[in-house]
């Protein structure tokens, strides 16, 4: 007959329950996509150290699972342990590992699959907004985060709104994920114009770079290759319809779709449309290209603040300096005036630099020794002599550089200033003679009367003499002074 003891252990000993574990991991597997074996090695390992702390041993305790039947094997030593002696602070342990298990093979699920997708396009609804940080929802189990240094500048997000954002980066912080999207960087463009325009999606279109100032403007740069697709009228769609949704989801962006060309002096005017390019000269030892414009086309090459040349130098790559001729002219003499007082100065080193591209002791200082030798044929430790007084006096050049720039613009403002006063002196004098021209005319007429009538002996004591009408004249508009001409022509390379 059973004893007490051993009936109350009969009824707390479980039964096998391999068929609940092999549920439970089908469960987890099909809900939270993770790897079956992955769920299966964390239960191992959970009930491993529950029955290390229970023993109080630091190993010698091996956990199998056979994950056809969800059979556990628990032995420490040639011992096989039964579940019910590990009791219920192991078994609470063991959950808990479990648990941690879970989260870290989820986390790596999350991890791996939007890592997977950087510079993806997705859609989420925001579930809360935080300091300007909205918190965007992906799914059911993940969310991400959209930061206010990634937002289109002026935006604002609410609740409940559908947003569109690129995966921007994934990392891991502890058993978390953590997703951060974008809607500024420049994939974002790129991204929605792939969602636009199917050509791209098939290959026929590519987009070969974007410069983008984010809420402000951007320039895409494609190339068609398929010879009977045009890539910018793909682009842009029937009367706009492709880029109109692109320009709406960007708030009102302005976008430039700029033709690609390998070849720079076509590519580069093309990045710097709408302006007109004169000449385009490239230094590829400076990454540098000097373009050369007419005066009515500075400013709208440069763009407002500099936008439309820094988008273009992003775009391609180089360092784009907009100049007209006669800036050219002066840099060239400049820079001819400074190399001319380097060590080892000479007409043939002057002339190798600025063929290069060289133009200030700046430039000279973004070389070394060893390129320096070879641009300019001197031996290396001449060119490292070189390179030294170039960065010892670089200040000292941009100073004077400087001084010059402001001095021109004083005397400019001077002149301006000159030819306005000596205008308003001439129409001033104009409107002078013009109003006594009248006045002469109408006295030699009454004179000429008076003589007539004294002749003929008319004389009347009753009459008056009539007395000559004022003619009023209106004030002579000043015109502005026409902008003074230089006839210096651009030296040429």
């Amino acid at each position: 007959m059973a004893t007490k003891k051993e009936k109350v252990l009969e009824k707390e000993k479980p039964k096998d329950m391999g068929g609940a574990i092999v549920e439970l991991v089908d469960k987890l597997h099909e809900e939270r996509k993770i790897d079956k074996k992955v769920i299966f090695q964390g239960i191992a390992a959970a009930i491993k150290v529950a029955a290390e702390r229970h023993f109080a041993v630091e190993e010698g305790v091996h956990v199998t699972i056979d994950e056809a039947t969800g059979h556990i094997v628990a032995k420490y030593g040639e011992l096989e342990l039964d579940p019910i002696t590990l009791g219920r602070i192991a078994a609470q342990s063991a959950k808990q590992m479990i648990i941690q298990k879970i989260r870290e093979a989820e986390s790596d699920t999350v991890y791996n699959e939007y890592t997977g997708q950087k510079h993806e396009l997705v859609v989420g609804t925001v579930t809360r907004v935080d300091a300007g940080t909205a918190i965007v929802q992906l799914n059911a189990k993940t969310e991400a985060l959209l930061p206010r240094s990634e937002q289109i500048p002026g935006e604002t997000h609410h609740v409940g709104e559908r947003v569109k954002a690129i995966i921007m980066e994934v990392r891991k912080q502890g058993n978390r994920v953590k997703i951060v999207l974008s809607r500024a960087h420049p994939e974002f463009v790129k991204a929605l114009f792939e969602e636009e325009i199917p050509e791209i999606g098939e290959r026929i279109i590519d987009i070969r770079a974007v410069a983008r100032e984010a809420g402000y403007r951007s320039k895409v740069a494609v190339t068609s290759i398929d010879m009977k697709v045009d890539a910018v009228g793909a682009c842009v769609g029937v009367r706009g319809s492709r880029i109109k949704n692109v320009i709406e989801e960007l708030n009102g962006e302005r976008i430039d779709i700029v033709r690609w060309n390998d070849a720079l002096q076509v590519l580069i005017p093309n990045a710097l449309q709408p302006a007109q390019i004169s000449e385009v000269f490239t230094y590829p030892r400076l990454g540098r290209a000097i373009v050369l414009v007419t005066d009515d086309q500075l400013s709208l090459a440069i763009g407002r603040r500099g936008q439309n040349v820094r988008l273009a130098s992003k775009l391609v790559g180089w360092d784009i300096e907009i100049m007209t001729h006669d800036e050219l002219a002066e840099s060239l003499e400049r820079a001819e005036r400074w190399f001319g007082q380097l060590p080892s100065a000479s007409p043939d080193l002057t002339n190798a630099l600025i063929d290069q591209g060289f133009l200030s002791y700046n430039d000279i200082t973004m070389t070394d020794a060893a390129g320096l030798a070879e641009v300019s044929g001197l031996p290396e430790p001449q060119a490292d002599e070189i390179v030294m007084y170039a960065e010892e006096y670089a200040d000292e050049m941009e100073r004077s550089v400087e001084d010059e720039r402001r001095q021109a613009e004083e005397t400019a403002v001077e002149q301006a200033r000159a030819d306005a006063e000596q205008a308003r002196q001439e129409a001033e004098a104009q409107a002078a003679l013009a109003a006594e021209a009248p006045a002469e005319a109408g006295e030699t007429g009454v004179a000429a009367e008076g003589a007539a009538t004294a002749e003929a002996g008319e004389t009347s004591d009753a009459s008056e003499p009539t007395e000559p009408s004022v003619v009023s004249n209106s004030e002579a508009t000043e015109t502005p002074a026409a902008a003074p001409s230089d006839a210096d022509k651009p030296a040429s390379e």
